[in-house]
């Protein structure tokens, strides 16, 4: 029975969701690491002055993955597709940013995030109502 695309739509929502819930495990998971808690207090982390742009920037990469759980569900699927490639992109950008020189948690951590984003882009890609079942 076809499903007008409705199945893609919730499978692209859900990876949104894992891709941002890997977002707040992986910084909650950082504020086990000694000095990180101070670092942050501080206003410096990591030697980076942390300004109210800095801050606008985080709050941005935060919220296009968020967005996109709303997003990939209402917005009908031709502008679905590149809405969804676009946020990619820039999600990827991001963490790719902020993983410079890696730990290994952050390495497993960003690995995971690039697989749901590629699963992510296969599917707004690929995505083709016609034959959704």
């Amino acid at each position: 029975m076809p499903t007008d695309g409705r199945d893609t739509a919730l499978k692209l929502s859900m990876l949104w969701i894992f891709v941002i819930l890997n977002f707040f495990a992986r910084d909650f998971h950082e504020l086990a690491r000694a000095g990180v808690l101070d670092q942050m207090m501080s206003g410096t982390f990591d030697g980076v002055k942390i300004t109210e742009e800095l801050m606008l920037l985080g709050g941005i990469m935060f919220e296009v993955p968020i967005l996109m759980i709303i997003l990939s569900l209402l917005l009908d699927r031709p502008l679905n597709r590149w809405v969804n490639v676009f946020a990619v992109l820039f999600t990827t950008a991001t963490i790719l940013m902020n993983n410079l020189d890696p730990d290994l948690d952050n390495i497993f951590f960003m690995i995971v995030q690039l697989i749901a984003l590629s699963s992510i882009t296969y599917l707004a890609w690929n995505w083709n109502a016609k034959l959704e079942v």
